[in-house]
């Protein structure tokens, strides 16, 4: 079992509270704060991602849903009914971790690209439903008005204020998951993993333990859902269709999904790639994630987070 050392993982809170006052120091890349805003969102998802499909072998091709359901709900309750972002946050997490346990005690039982095939299903008909339900959602147009957060009474209107609260919620995630990771939990995902019969035959609760990672991923997505929307203050379909659940699995694949630092590496580097440099490309950016899935798969099939242990690896040999 790999052991995350607390040197690196202070390093990486060491980086989270410096980035905005480094971006402010060097010109040109002040708005990288913004930019880290959204790679934060995305690695929230990916780290719930990693554990399911990296840790448990379990593919989700419909995690843009649960991150449209936490968006919806909190962006409803709050801007149709003025209640507090924070309850409403929480109503969204909820609702998420209902839908993915009523969707997951059946959709689970399914192996291999049956289980992609309905958890692709999945995503469709919840896309459909923001489309369609025009009076609560918006449909196409989007939903505006949603309120940003304040944290008692002080507000987080600025990139670098909902910086840290976004990436607060990563490290969190993250000091969580690596907990799960190391623990009998984590053992019994890398056996289900390995061979489900074989985990069941040494008493492990296999159907438990994989409903129980995807609804903590679907947990993951939907909070992410609910800051993308009080970040924005406006939703709308598009973010949650097919294509985004497509760019998560390029980011852990990217990244190195049986690697949870790579969830957070893969989401950084697509991040930057989709807001500040593929414009270039206009529409044709879509062969830029497919080339960049297609060399992953064949040149880096651990991602950019196994790079270290493969040429140990093969350093070892020479």
């Amino acid at each position: 079992m790999v052991r995350i050392g607390k040197l690196p993982i202070a390093a990486f809170a060491f980086l989270i509270v410096i980035f905005p006052w480094v971006a402010r120091q060097i010109p040109g890349i002040g708005h990288y704060t913004d930019i880290m805003v959204f790679a934060g969102i995305y690695s929230l998802i990916t780290i719930g991602l990693s554990l399911l499909m990296g840790y448990a072998g379990q593919i989700s091709i419909g995690h843009a849903a649960f991150y449209g359901i936490g968006a919806y709900v909190s962006g409803i309750l709050t801007a149709r009914y003025g209640l507090n972002p924070w309850v409403c946050m929480l109503a969204g997490i909820s609702v998420a971790a209902a839908v993915a346990f009523l969707v997951g005690a059946p959709s689970l039982k399914l192996k291999g690209h049956y289980l992609a095939m309905a958890t692709l299903a999945f995503g469709i008909i919840v896309y459909i439903v923001f489309n369609e339900e025009i009076e609560w959602t918006g449909g196409p147009d989007g939903m505006s008005g949603i309120p940003g957060l304040s944290i008692f009474g002080f507000d987080l209107d600025s990139a670098e204020k909902y910086f840290y609260l976004v990436w607060g919620f990563v490290f969190a995630a993250f000091i969580f998951s690596v907990n799960i990771i190391q623990s009998g939990v984590g053992r019994a995902l890398r056996a289900i993993h390995s061979s489900e019969a074989a985990a069941s035959a040494m008493g492990v609760n296999v159907s438990g333990y994989k409903i129980l990672v995807f609804v903590y991923s679907a947990v993951l997505a939907a909070l992410a859902g609910s800051l993308y929307a009080h970040y924005l203050n406006f939703i709308n379909p598009a973010t949650f269709d097919l294509f985004f659940s497509i760019k998560l699995l390029i980011m852990i694949a990217l990244g190195g999904m049986h690697n949870i630092w790579g969830a957070i590496i893969g989401a950084g580097i697509i991040t930057f790639l989709n807001y500040e440099w593929l414009h270039y490309f206009e529409e044709f950016d879509v062969i830029v994630y497919g080339a960049i899935l297609l060399v992953v798969v064949i040149f880096l099939p651990e991602g950019l987070a196994g790079i270290p242990v493969m040429l140990k690896k093969r350093l070892g040999k020479h």
